[in-house]
């Protein structure tokens, strides 16, 4: 391999950003580092995406980096870190800059005034009200990369990708279980059917989501918090559906985070409502019932399933009957990653669109 010399084997395989004629050429490692900052903005942007930005010098240094928590842009934060932007700054971010007055002003405008020449980013604005911020800087005669990394990043801002397109959130399904699918012993007892690790993760899920969403027989038999025990973090919103009453005294009803009760069984008026939250993504904690109902209904995108290697042989299943009779007519998933955790097999799902 030679251009202007050799390139050292190293440089080529880590594929970092490499200076040949002045230029920066394969982004995708330094993409992979915003990709990651973004990954800290969840469950804290909504209605907003996650965003994560980096600016490096002429060189390939790293000069300024952040992520978007709800305040500023990740674009601004970067940006406004910097004195003066270097002659020759790029900066890479996740999601194509906003070209709109929103809460804040348009991150393409002030990308323009701040003397970068070299923009990258891996997914373009989907908001028909912020798109155009490409095309803007083009015409200021910045240059423009897109589609790095766009796969990879396309799925950790998928919750809010998904809300553009389908006008509704995105559903994760979390479930505890053993190996023949049992929640919970004939007696109703479920602490704990997994291990401390696996609870100490959904503890974190919980933290990177808008809402919390369970049904009032898991609400009544289980008295759960539905909080997170991750420092720091913001406690996700409540949100508990069915007919039945709640008592006062019930852990839901605490100030440490929103709780939501609504009466209905109706999916319509739960999106109706997520919708007036604005909330990007939900986290479904409950049991067979509503859990069945919002499979049936097809708006489960994703399950997390933390698989105990146990059997109980009785006791309450996670999932009820569906209706279906044949192979043909299954509800398919998708296996996006499996691991080990402590000693349960961790599974994430997603849906075979």
């Amino acid at each position: 391999m030679c251009v202007s010399g050799v390139l050292s084997l190293r440089h080529f395989l880590l594929r970092t950003p490499i200076s040949i004629w002045g230029h920066l050429v394969d982004y995708s490692v330094l993409m992979a580092q915003a990709n990651e900052l973004s990954l800290r903005g969840l469950g804290k942007t909504s209605p907003n995406p996650i965003v994560g930005a980096i600016i490096v010098d002429s060189s390939g240094a790293v000069i300024s980096q952040d992520f978007h928590d709800g305040g500023l842009h990740a674009e601004a934060k970067a940006i406004s870190k910097i004195g003066e932007i270097p002659k020759g700054a790029t900066l890479i971010t996740t999601l194509e800059p906003c070209n709109h007055h929103g809460k804040t002003p348009p991150c393409s405008e002030l990308i323009i005034n701040s003397g970068i020449k070299t923009v990258v980013f891996a997914v373009s604005d989907q908001n028909l009200v912020a798109k155009g911020g490409a095309d803007r800087l083009r015409a200021a005669h910045i240059e423009v990369i897109s589609g790095v990394l766009q796969d990879q990043v396309s799925y950790s801002n998928r919750f809010w990708l998904n809300k553009i397109k389908n006008n509704r959130p995105y559903f994760i399904w979390k479930v505890g279980m053993t190996l023949d699918g049992k929640i919970s012993a004939k007696d109703g007892n479920s602490k704990w059917i997994t291990s401390e690790s696996s609870r100490a993760q959904v503890s974190k899920l919980r933290s990177q989501s808008d809402v919390i969403l369970i049904g009032t027989g898991t609400a009544l038999a289980d008295n759960p918090s539905l909080n997170t025990k991750e420092v720091n973090a913001k406690q996700p919103k409540r949100l508990v559906m069915g007919n039945r009453l709640i008592p006062q005294e019930s852990n839901l009803n605490d100030e440490s985070a929103q709780t939501f009760f609504l009466q209905t069984h109706d999916l319509d008026v739960l999106l109706d409502f997520l919708a007036k939250l604005e909330v990007n993504q939900v986290l479904v904690e409950a049991g067979p019932t509503l859990g069945t109902f919002l499979m049936k209904s097809g708006v489960i995108d994703e399950m997390h399933i933390y698989l105990s290697p146990s059997l109980l042989g009785s006791g309450q299943s996670f999932i009820n009957d569906l209706g279906i009779n044949s192979l043909e007519n299954r509800v398919m998933y998708k296996v996006q990653s499996a691991e080990i955790v402590d000693t349960d097999l961790k599974i994430i799902l997603v849906k075979d669109q």
